[in-house]
């Protein structure tokens, strides 16, 4: 089992959302983040003034899969989240030691 977090601009999150759900994905978590990478954030103007924007405003996706499913599960996130343009995002895989369906106590994959 595998744990995929994907770091997407926010305009994007649609047309992921469509994506994996076009591949069979029913279910992942969406938080709302800000951060920063390379580009080290931007300046923007305010009514004359410029001030910098740090911490730019990003999505977290977090996806648990089999992982048979990871490939398909990161191309389908790279061809969604993809514009081209720097700060386009990072997508994480890490392994999965356990699951649990708190609801009915379901273990393993069949918790996913």
């Amino acid at each position: 089992m595998k744990k995929i977090e994907a770091i997407i601009k926010p305009f994007k999150l649609e047309e992921v959302k469509k994506a994996l759900s076009d591949i069979g994905i029913v279910g992942m978590t969406i938080s709302e983040v800000k951060g920063f990478g390379r580009q080290k954030g931007h300046k923007e103007h305010y009514r004359g003034a410029e001030y910098a924007i740090e911490f730019v405003p990003k999505i977290k996706l977090e996806i648990a899969v089999s992982g048979s499913d990871e490939e398909k599960v990161v191309a389908a996130l790279m061809a969604a989240a993809k514009t081209g343009s720097i700060g386009d995002g990072k997508i994480f895989v890490s392994s999965l030691d356990e699951v649990v369906r708190i609801r009915t106590g379901e273990m393993g994959e069949s918790a996913l």
